[in-house]
């Protein structure tokens, strides 16, 4: 049998499973502080959404998903309370996304949750690895943006 460690250890492989991991322990500390419900594909919706609102067409363009899909998240969230959709008075079509107060609180908890989670990284891996880390990652996403 050939070895077929390069499957596991590749550099995809591993930032895809340290963002999972780094996800996962995010969406624990928002359970812990009273805001579960929502699981890691609704960090898609989030990290998309715009504080002012975004229509929903822009919110599957910027997470690499299909309309249809968006939709479905954003449709569950509805139904917890976090989000609401709003006529755009731009286009009578399309609709713009928004949080309501529930999700401006969840959005502040998700705040500290990401820097709660990553403290426990810099803690792991030390404040300058994390930082490096996270310089370089920016630099690798602007060079093949």
């Amino acid at each position: 049998m050939r070895d077929e460690a390069w499957r596991r250890d590749n550099i995809g492989r591993l930032l895809n499973d340290a963002a999972r991991a780094f996800e996962a322990q995010v969406l624990d500390y928002l359970a812990r502080a009273g805001h579960d419900g929502l699981g890691a594909t609704h960090i898609n919706v989030t990290r998309n959404l715009d504080s002012a609102g975004t229509r929903l067409t822009e919110l599957a363009r910027r997470a690499a998903m299909t309309k249809q899909s968006m939709g479905e998240l954003v449709r569950q969230m509805e139904a917890l309370g976090y989000l609401r959709r709003d006529a755009d008075p731009q286009d009578g079509r399309a609709q713009i996304v928004r949080f309501t107060a529930k999700g401006a609180a969840w959005l502040k908890a998700f705040r500290r949750a990401l820097r709660r989670a990553e403290a426990d990284m810099a803690a792991r891996l030390g404040a300058g690895t994390v930082l490096a880390l996270r310089q370089s990652l920016q630099r690798y996403r602007g060079d093949v943006l």
